[in-house]
């Protein structure tokens, strides 16, 4: 298990790396409110983008992405919405995906902008 975290964290710290070489600003990272987190909360000049990140070793059979859940996303949104609320943010949201592919010492990085959207349900 602590190999796995390790992965992990590894694997957010590349995406908080990846973020700002793109210009991003890292507001926070590992956010909760009870019992709920976001990974990463980062912006830019037009939004406020929660992200999830998803670090897998390139043995592991299914693809990062697919890990996120319907469950998982309301989840995230209703993380966002309480972010959001309890600061103040007045900026359009959104909701990215980032994976990390580990492979040997070496990550590689997919940044999937837009990954979902937040439903009514």
């Amino acid at each position: 298990m602590a190999e796995s975290h390790n992965l992990g964290r590894k694997g957010e710290d590349k995406a908080a790396e990846h973020l700002e070489s793109e210009g991003y600003k890292i507001l926070k990272r590992n956010w909760t409110t009870g019992k709920l987190e976001v990974d990463i909360i980062a912006e830019n000049k037009d939004y406020i983008v929660f992200v999830e990140v998803k670090t897998r070793s390139e043995d592991f059979l299914m693809s990062p992405a697919s890990a996120i859940t319907p469950k998982k996303q309301q989840s995230i949104v209703f993380c966002a919405d309480r972010y959001i609320q309890r600061y103040g943010i007045h900026k359009e949201c959104r909701f990215d995906v980032i994976t990390v592919l580990a492979s040997g010492e070496s990550l590689q990085v997919e940044h999937i902008e837009n990954a979902f959207y937040p439903t009514l349900r």
